[in-house]
């Protein structure tokens, strides 16, 4: 299957086939192995990043998701597509927006105290923080797959 796409600014916005993605690709990366599992299960489906990141990570861009430590080797997990950028500040939080990062957490305090431990630093309500929210790029999934193929059932 063809993905439709551009080069623009020199980010991927896909090009090709996916799983031949040879061009430079940005990459959303995670520290911890702990994510790997919620990455894999769909229930992580954002990051929440300290600072305006708007300018790294766009709408439409192609990421590849990974988890490891900078100079050390990475594991790829999947290719993602960025379905939103959102800055707003850490009082601004939503519910929502701290479940999509971490299932776990649902509270502002909750989420700042999590900030402080990645960044090693003090993280107060009007910090500015970056929502991505992402979405697994799947390669021929049944469903499409089967529905450009005329079969499962027409839907009239």
């Amino acid at each position: 299957m063809w993905a439709s796409g551009r080069w623009s600014r020199g980010r991927c916005r896909v090009w090709g086939w996916i799983g031949r993605l040879t061009a430079a690709v940005r990459v959303l990366n995670f520290y911890s192995s702990v994510f790997a599992d919620q990455l894999r299960r769909g229930r992580k489906t954002a990051t929440i990043r300290l600072g305006d990141k708007s300018h790294k990570y766009r709408k439409n861009d192609c990421v590849l998701v990974t988890i490891g430590y900078q100079h050390s080797p990475r594991e790829k997990i999947f290719y993602a597509v960025i379905d939103q950028v959102e800055v707003k500040r850490v009082r601004d939080l939503s519910p929502r927006d701290i479940e999509h990062d971490n299932p776990e957490f649902r509270r502002v305090d909750e989420m700042v105290h999590f900030l402080e431990q990645i960044y090693g630093r003090k993280v107060e309500l009007d910090d500015t923080v970056t929502v991505v929210r992402f979405s697994q790029i799947i390669e021929n999934p049944p469903e499409i797959r089967d529905r450009m193929h005329g079969l499962g059932g027409a839907r009239n």
